[in-house]
């Protein structure tokens, strides 16, 4: 697969881990089944070309998209403002991983494609006898973040510990300002990434329902402040997950998803793995 520029995969080892830091993932006591993005295999091949951080060509031609996470998209960037860092490397990261390995798609969710007609799946990519799992690589290096829709949810709660170590380190797209959790406290800084996938964290307020859906209120004008709403059929599913909705007033509350306008900045959380409590770490 000749997807990097020479000597870029010995340059940069596993694209900002240490060679030690890329064994460990999936090292023999860590396989990469116990991470629990591991569903049915539905494809195995070689990669034949990188489109962006989270999308690849099976050598058959079909396209294949990363399940679970979320990368920069190329030329992504705020009104007025230039294009933001993190989608070069998180294509070249990808190229990487995916250089020269035998790939092993394995099923994320009832849904196998996209509305765009791409196999959404858990990458493996095995090379030199080990088997790497390409999210969790990407999201341990900083290139990637946990998205709103994993599909496991054992294996969101790992990829989540992984985005936090390499947050807290500002390994990759994280030593950027762009990609700073956001403060709920702040709304017209959430509001400006209206349109975009964004992390907010703050302490909630209050909850509240009204209707069929479950309203985490992190001010008092909702015409203003940060909200997030739960529809009541999805409650279950956080309760769960030990995540039950009116038990999060006074918590502090990490939530991700596509920030959207409605009055004030609001997040439709419809996953559990969208909602954490930061106030665990």
């Amino acid at each position: 697969m000749a997807v990097c520029v020479a000597g870029f995969v010995a340059a940069c080892g596993w694209c900002g881990v240490s060679a030690q830091q890329a064994q460990r993932p999936n090292s023999p006591s860590n396989p990469p089944s116990r991470l629990g993005c591991d569903g049915e295999t539905i494809a195995q091949g070689t990669a034949e070309r990188v489109v962006d951080g989270r999308t690849f060509l099976l050598g058959d031609g079909r396209e294949i998209r990363l399940a679970g996470i979320e990368v920069p998209a190329p030329g992504e960037s705020q009104e007025g403002s230039p294009a933001v860092p993190g989608a070069a490397a998180a294509k070249d990261a990808l190229a990487v991983f995916l250089s020269d390995a035998q790939i092993t798609l394995k099923q994320a969710d009832a849904q196998k494609t996209d509305r765009y007609g791409r196999l959404l799946a858990y990458v493996y990519a095995l090379r030199d006898g080990v088997d790497r799992s390409v999210q969790s690589e990407l999201v341990a290096a900083g290139h990637a973040r946990v998205g709103a829709h994993v599909g496991s949810r054992t294996c969101a709660v790992e990829l989540l510990r992984r985005e936090t170590l390499a947050r807290k380190a500002k390994l990759g797209l994280w030593a950027s300002s762009y990609y700073g959790l956001l403060n709920a406290d702040e709304p017209a800084d959430v509001l400006a990434k209206r349109g975009h996938f964004a992390l907010v964290e703050g302490k909630v307020l209050s909850v509240r329902e009204s209707g069929a859906t479950i309203y985490v209120n992190f001010g008092r004008r909702w015409t203003e402040d940060f909200t997030v709403t739960i529809l009541k059929r999805n409650e279950r599913n956080f309760t769960a997950a030990g995540l039950e909705p009116k038990t999060f007033a006074g918590r502090q509350v990490r939530v991700r998803g596509w920030v959207e306008e409605r009055g004030g900045p609001w997040i439709e959380a419809m996953r559990p793995e969208q909602i954490e409590f930061a106030d665990r770490e």
